[in-house]
């Protein structure tokens, strides 16, 4: 499995991820013999059995999973200061996953013409579908209309900007409003990973995930997708459908697992901040955190 690289957007700099459980995910998505003949066979496995990953949040939920949490925090160097409670008061791993942050910690960027970023994680950006030459692995090119199930929804986005987060373990693991509006219900289609959406960008049709259509006056029909991995326990809705939302309020939350975000915006409607739109242009993804400016409208 090779090193993944992402930008640290405060920085600016390229960085190499720390991987939770790398040892295993090479066995899955690596390159040699053994993932060839046991880790590819368990990977497809594994990604089409609901149980398994419905047993694995099982085992971060019980009491005996709380130990794990502050080695997590050491050897990942996760920043306590933003928890609304002591690290040492989480009652699992799963709690310690889910977990909420002060409002200081993700300032929400002002203006009625701006989008935020929607939770914390690796991003890419495009500006326009059509001219992506493939998104995650080069050269694979996207379909849309199998992601949404919908060919009739899909012809409506198929040259509009979509942003693609990936959530690692070690990220706060809630999803938020990138601009006002009222949220329509959350609609799954199906049942990711860093490694498997590099070794197969079909991935994202093929597991569990979700549809919400945000209807904003700054940016038209806005669609939010939340994509399960292997390893999640559940997508987790928390916002009230038909409600008038704001921007930065709470959607949602993961389990715990790596996990994924889409949103499609309708053409022409928001132009994505250039430095977003230069790393994507290298095929890095760059970490950003929820809150943060995403574009404004186009």
């Amino acid at each position: 499995m090779q090193p993944i690289n992402y930008i640290d957007r405060k920085t600016g700099k390229e960085c190499v991820e720390q991987v939770y459980g790398a040892a295993f995910l090479r066995l899955l998505y690596g390159s040699g013999l053994d993932t060839q003949l046991f880790g590819q066979p368990l990977a497809h496995v594994l990604a089409r059995i609901p149980l398994f990953s419905a047993f694995y949040g099982w085992l971060q939920n019980r009491k005996c999973s709380a130990k794990k949490v502050l080695p997590f925090i050491k050897t990942f160097g996760v920043d306590t200061s933003e928890f609304t409670q002591d690290p040492a008061t989480f009652t699992s791993f799963n709690n310690f996953f889910t977990r909420h942050l002060k409002a200081t910690a993700r300032p929400i960027a002002e203006g009625a013409n701006r989008a935020v970023i929607p939770a914390d994680g690796r991003y890419l950006f495009y500006q326009n579908i059509k001219e992506a030459d493939g998104f995650v692995v080069k050269g694979e090119k996207f379909d849309l209309a199998t992601l949404l199930q919908d060919k009739q929804l899909a012809s409506k986005y198929s040259e509009g900007a979509m942003a693609i987060a990936r959530l690692c373990p070690t990220d706060y693991h809630r999803y938020h409003f990138p601009c006002d509006g009222i949220p329509s219900d959350t609609h799954f289609l199906n049942s990711v990973n860093p490694a498997a959406i590099k070794k197969n960008v079909k991935i994202f049709a093929e597991n569990k995930r979700t549809v919400c259509v945000l209807d904003t006056a700054a940016f038209g029909k806005v669609l939010f997708m939340e994509i399960g991995a292997t390893c999640v326990g559940a997508i987790h809705e928390t916002y009230a459908a038909g409600k008038v939302c704001k921007k930065g309020d709470e959607k949602g939350y993961f389990s715990f697992g790596a996990s994924s975000l889409i949103l499609l915006f309708p053409p022409h409607t928001i132009r994505f901040d250039q430095d977003l739109l230069d790393a994507s242009a290298k095929h890095v993804e760059i970490r950003c955190l929820m809150g943060e400016s995403m574009g404004t409208v186009s």
